[in-house]
């Protein structure tokens, strides 16, 4: 049985998570905001819109001045019915997309390689998950005629969704952290450091 809110009938369950995740703070490199919620893939929606931008201490090591490593979108889903295909009643989902060096964006694993980013944010975080899928893309971007002079880019794209297994709202915050790791990790940046937290609050 589903229990729901007496104020707006949204379902408690749904309510808790989308609680926590509505604690997300910025960080020094990480700007996180509200965004719109698809309304087609599940009965109930939130997302969270992320960009990593650099900072003077990124701008001294490197000495470039991009000001937007890389941004991304998380939206959890929530579905009392459970699908079949999705494990659970909650489901994650995610893009990120980023602008890479040419010589990682040739590399010929660079799929394999983004995507073992991803299992491995989850696992540090200690998440447990299920049915994940996902797909890399890689985006190359030629300029030609009055253009001709912008140098060609390359972008990773990478969308990914899994099953959250939750017993308790706060555990949503560990998917959220190993996202925002992930997110950085895209960007050529170190997650964030031991003890720091995206989430105030989160239980280990």
């Amino acid at each position: 049985m589903v229990s729901t809110s007496p104020l707006n009938r949204i379902p408690a369950e749904f309510t808790a998570v989308t609680s926590v995740l509505r604690e997300a703070r910025n960080t020094n490199n990480v700007s996180i905001s509200e965004i719109p919620a698809p309304a087609r893939l599940a009965p109930y929606s939130y997302a969270l819109g992320a960009e990593v931008k650099t900072d003077e201490t990124f701008l001294q090591a490197t000495g470039e001045s991009i000001e937007e490593l890389a941004t991304g979108r998380i939206v959890v889903l929530y579905d009392p019915s459970a699908p079949e295909e999705w494990e659970g009643q909650f489901r994650v989902v995610s893009y990120i997309r980023a602008e890479l060096e040419h010589e990682l964006g040739n590399e010929a694993m660079l799929g394999h390689v983004a995507w073992t980013w991803l299992e491995e944010a989850l696992e540090a975080n200690d998440c447990e998950l299920a049915a994940a899928g996902g797909t890399t893309t890689r985006v190359l971007s030629e300029s030609f005629g009055t253009l001709a002079s912008r140098p060609a880019t390359i972008d990773l794209e990478l969308r990914a969704s899994w099953t959250p297994v939750i017993t308790e709202p706060e555990q949503i915050g560990d998917h959220f952290e190993a996202w925002i790791d992930l997110l950085c990790t895209v960007a050529g940046l170190p997650p964030l450091p031991e003890g720091v937290s995206a989430l105030p609050g989160r239980r280990r």
